[in-house]
């Protein structure tokens, strides 16, 4: 992608990203109309699609020839990458959203033929915003955020995860699970896949697991962890599919292979 129009991009869906956070905050006490998609837990509110649609709006009046592919439906459902694709989860963490007010985030990957170009991380209550250019670093608000240490051992690491798949994994063996839980050093989980990958990127934990994620979840965060060294892949080390939902690991290069072979010999 052409430099300046990359920074052009750029620039637009930052403000529009923080003008979209500025109405959720002014909106989310209001009536949400709470709505379930595949089951119980799986919510969508009003907001989630006044968001969405916001954003289809902008980019397509200032982008007329680029692509959306977001989580509530109303862009474009393309089935391929090719040409500029907005990949967009407009409240990422909605039972946060419904249930704490808190712990969600905006989510933007702006992808070309295929490549991350741009990633932004809107923490919404937080007012802080993780964001990315491919090969010009990553940064929380105006910090630039370094490199992730290269945390080797699987004892020393801290790893977001949600514990739902303890429970339900139907990929990898129970006691490889439990035996991964109990050697890293600790788990977390903030109900927020883009939250996670951003946590990832500044060195809050070291690493985020997921057996089902979908490209909305993570496409921003895997620009912004590539920026920091880090990799994301799926759970067979493979590169993760854009276009459908896809197991998911993110961290340093020296933890993932580590991670990986233990993950390995669970596979069912």
């Amino acid at each position: 992608m052409d430099k300046k129009l990359r920074d052009d991009i750029y620039i637009h869906a930052i403000e529009w990203v923080r003008e979209a956070g500025e109405v959720i905050r002014d909106k989310m006490y209001g009536p949400l109309d709470i709505e379930t998609k595949s089951n119980a837990n799986d919510l969508v509110t009003k907001l989630d699609k006044e968001t969405e649609q916001f954003f289809v709006a902008k980019v397509k009046s200032k982008f007329s020839g680029h692509f959306i592919h977001g989580e509530e439906g109303y862009g474009d459902s393309p089935t391929s990458l090719d040409g500029t694709v907005w990949i967009i989860d407009p409240i990422d963490g909605t039972m946060n959203f419904v249930h704490q007010k808190r712990n969600f985030a905006i989510s933007v990957g702006i992808y070309h033929d295929g490549v991350g170009e741009i990633g932004l991380i809107y923490d919404v209550m937080a007012n802080v915003l993780y964001h990315a250019k491919k090969g010009e670093g990553a940064y929380k608000d105006d910090v630039q955020l370094p490199s992730l240490p290269e945390i080797g051992n699987i004892n020393e690491a801290i790893i977001g995860m949600n514990h739902f798949w303890l429970c339900e994994n139907k990929l990898i063996e129970e006691q490889v699970m439990q035996k991964f839980v109990k050697d890293i050093r600790g788990t977390r989980t903030y109900g927020s896949a883009a939250l996670e990958f951003a946590y990832t990127a500044e060195g809050i934990i070291d690493g985020y697991i997921s057996m089902r994620l979908s490209p909305w979840d993570v496409a921003a965060g895997i620009v912004i962890v590539n920026e920091v060294g880090g990799i994301t892949t799926d759970i067979d080390g493979k590169i993760v599919n854009m276009l459908d939902k896809s197991t998911i690991l993110t961290c340093n290069s020296v933890l993932q292979k580590k991670i990986l072979g233990m993950l390995k010999e669970g596979r069912k």
